[in-house]
């Protein structure tokens, strides 16, 4: 029935949006409420399911759940019918001996040990546990983890219980969250989470290790990284916060068996006992849900969830308190987890909760968002107080291997905020960290420990980055960004000999942007690939058009470091676009700034030389503008030099500046170089560059950079 259910959501969707592409994830329905049917809506739902729904639909899908029908993942992977699967911890092996291919961590899910009340456990590496068999790929994770342990897999969670309650398994391991629901049912009030014994998870999306699956993977990644920690907050909230258990039959008779053979005598005693016990249980069951919601379960110390309530509670509790809060994480903090193993990092984490809840009060709180990233709000004591705080905590956590006889010290970054008075009044607890966040990051990008105050200035320039960057594909899909075209010359024939593609930006609520404020900004957030891409192809599709009119023209493209780093087969990339538009390689010429091939000299010229294997023409842009040295040029197997003037427009002495250009024109023919002038501004600078010998020119003194339909007039 859930099976033809789910069919019937799914034809509603089709019909609906027949346009858009679809994404089949099979998902298991027993893991309420990480992903559960919710027979109200008709619809399979859950934090799981929401999470992915808003992954999939910024990588551009439409997610479509399906019921697992399968009993394990492994099972399910070899089963064509689904895109992906969820949830996996890591990548495992299909039943049939296929890879697989996981996504980026969509959350980090606690899983809790429970026990027949009992709290002495034995170690992890010799515990025996007791794990539901669609759980396969987590156990396989927990293998790794824990070499040693014993694992026991059971088709259902009645046959987990039975097992652990005979004493076949110590424990039985599942996800934290699906725990809060599966202890609401009152016949297995005699099993007791073990906080102690937590740890987490990574909850992934997995496929077979195939083309289409690592494309449907990368795109999902993409989404992914979209989701920030309040959406996922939010989402956790939502469903936890929910009552979802329902009783059955076997639950009444558990719980009011006795009563009911007490019978008609007693009826206004039972009645009462029913009313109190449900209260009771409610208020139980509200406060399970809420340690799980508001607790980080591997310190102990609040939650992202839990840190925002308390914060806010004791801003408004206690105004006449001056409060900061600080933003801190361990730099390089995968390398301790990879190099001494996650134990050592978990036991570093719990080690800094301790001293920190050691020197704190009541009036403080303390929080950990996720990884080992603490949040702090913190009473004003003082320079005498921040020198404790660093003797007494920080120093400490920085030495914690050291003084293990481990040749490791921990480097910490701390961004500070200090409250203000309006933040008492409204507290927005995700602004101030934000601004602590901001200072944080100053720290690291020093290469430094420490701490730093926050500076609105940084929060300013960070925000209108974030406005940027966040735009971008919106700007794309909206044509906000146009490409436009600055003409070449050929200052002896005044023929326009080719054209440099360069990026306009139309915002449509800051205006127009320069591109010496959108590039950088793009640069530093990572997203200048995909401007370049898009911006390569909307080249070549004018290319196209202008073929298609019998008109043969070239255009220069600018290929950044970023870009090579993005894609390290970016000769393919170029060849790709050859074949797509019908074009010839001497229409598309890679341009590739000096600065570029100084920073990664080897794998450029690597990179250089397979362009021109296959005929593209490679130029090496804004020479001269640097402190490269000219050995480069004995290295760099380039077509064509692109000599920068815009160094001629400073103070100094201009026939100083002719001797040099005369140089670098004599070096470039004697090396077999064709060169091109940029930035010439004025008829003298032309006119000088003509009698040295260089003809093709670029700059405002012919054109300046003009859109496609002005381009094609000239």
């Amino acid at each position: 029935m859930l099976a033809i259910l789910c069919c019937v959501v799914i034809s509603s969707i089709v019909s609906n949006a027949e346009s858009d592409e679809y994404l089949i994830v099979g998902v298991p329905t027993d893991r309420c409420p990480m992903f559960y049917f919710d027979e109200d809506a008709g619809i399979i739902t859950g934090i799981g399911a929401d999470l992915m729904t808003a992954a999939a639909k910024e990588a551009g899908y439409i997610a479509v759940f399906r019921v697992l029908e399968e009993k394990n993942l492994k099972d399910a992977l070899d089963n064509p019918g689904y895109d992906v699967i969820m949830p996996f911890g890591s990548a495992i092996t299909s039943s049939s001996g296929n890879p697989s291919v996981v996504s980026d961590n969509l959350i980090q899910t606690p899983f809790t040990l429970v026990t027949v009340n009992q709290s002495n456990l034995p170690d992890m590496h010799e515990l025996r546990v007791g794990m539901l068999s669609s759980l396969g790929g987590a156990a396989e994770t927990v293998r790794q983890l824990y070499p040693g342990i014993e694992i026991s897999l059971y088709d259902s969670m009645p046959e987990c219980v039975e097992a652990l309650r005979a004493g076949k398994v110590d424990a039985l391991l599942h996800n934290s969250y699906v725990w809060s629901y599966v202890l609401q049912k009152p016949t297995y009030d005699d099993l007791k989470v073990q906080p102690a014994a937590m740890f987490t998870m990574d909850f992934r999306a997995g496929a077979l290790d195939t083309d289409k699956g690592q494309e449907i993977i990368e795109r999902l990644n993409t989404g992914i990284d979209t989701l920030s920690d309040t959406q996922k907050q939010a989402v956790v909230l939502d469903h936890t916060s929910r009552k979802l258990y329902k009783y059955d039959l076997e639950d009444y008779i558990h719980e009011y068996g006795l009563i009911i053979l007490v019978g008609i005598l007693i009826l206004a005693i039972f009645n009462i006992i029913v009313i109190m016990k449900q209260k009771a249980l409610h208020a139980k069951h509200e406060e399970t849900v809420k340690q799980l919601v508001d607790r980080d379960p591997l310190t102990g110390v609040l939650s992202m969830n839990g840190f925002r309530k308390r914060v806010v509670e004791l801003l408004t509790q206690h105004p006449d308190i001056p409060y900061m809060i600080s933003y801190n994480n361990i730099r390089d903090f995968k390398y301790i987890n990879d190099n001494l193993g996650k134990e050592a990092g978990d036991e570093l984490l719990k080690f800094w909760a301790s001293k920190s809840l050691e020197v704190m009060s009541d009036e403080e709180a303390i929080g950990r968002i996720e990884g080992d990233h603490f949040v702090v709000l913190r009473s004003i004591g003082g320079s005498e107080k921040m020198d404790a705080d660093e003797a007494q905590v920080f120093d400490l956590v920085r030495n914690y291997f050291i003084d293990r006889g481990k040749e490791v010290r921990v480097q910490m970054c701390s961004g500070v905020y200090v409250v203000m008075p309006e933040d008492y009044k409204n507290p927005d607890v995700d602004h101030m960290l934000d601004c602590a966040r901001v200072a944080e990051k100053k720290v690291r990008d020093t290469v430094k420990d420490g701490y730093q105050f926050y500076n609105p200035s940084q929060w300013e320039k960070g925000k209108w980055i974030s406005d940027v960057v966040g735009h971008l594909r919106v700007a794309i899909r909206e044509s906000e960004l146009q490409v436009w075209y600055q003409p070449q010359v050929d200052f002896e024939t005044g023929e326009v000999t080719g054209a440099e593609a360069l990026c306009r930006w139309n915002h449509t609520k800051l205006g127009w942007i320069p591109p010496s404020e959108f590039i950088p900004a793009l640069e530093d957030a990572g997203s200048i690939y995909e401007l370049d891409c898009y911006v390569w192809e909307r080249v070549c599709q004018d290319l196209r058009r202008w073929n298609e009119q019998g008109i043969h023209r070239s255009v220069s493209v600018n290929v950044s470091r970023c870009d090579i780093h993005d894609n390290k087969d970016i000769v393919a990339y170029f060849c790709d676009l050859l074949r797509k538009y019908e074009l010839t390689a001497d229409q598309l010429k890679i341009e590739i700034t000096e600065t570029a091939y100084v920073q990664d000299s080897e794998i450029l010229i690597n990179i250089t030389k397979g362009l021109r294997k296959f005929g593209f023409q490679v130029e090496m842009d804004d020479f001269g503008s640097g402190y490269s040295s000219l050995n480069m040029l004995k290295e760099v197997p380039v077509d064509r030099i692109k000599m920068d003037l815009r160094f001629l427009t400073g103070d100094g002495c201009g026939e100083k500046g002719r001797i040099i250009i005369e140089c670098m024109i004599y070096m470039a023919k004697r090396l077999g170089i064709k060169l091109i002038a940029e930035g010439v501004e004025t008829i003298e600078q032309a006119q000088m560059l003509k009698e040295l010998g260089c003809t093709e020119m670029q700059g405002y003194y012919f054109y300046k950079a003009l859109p496609v339909e002005e381009f094609e007039k000239i």
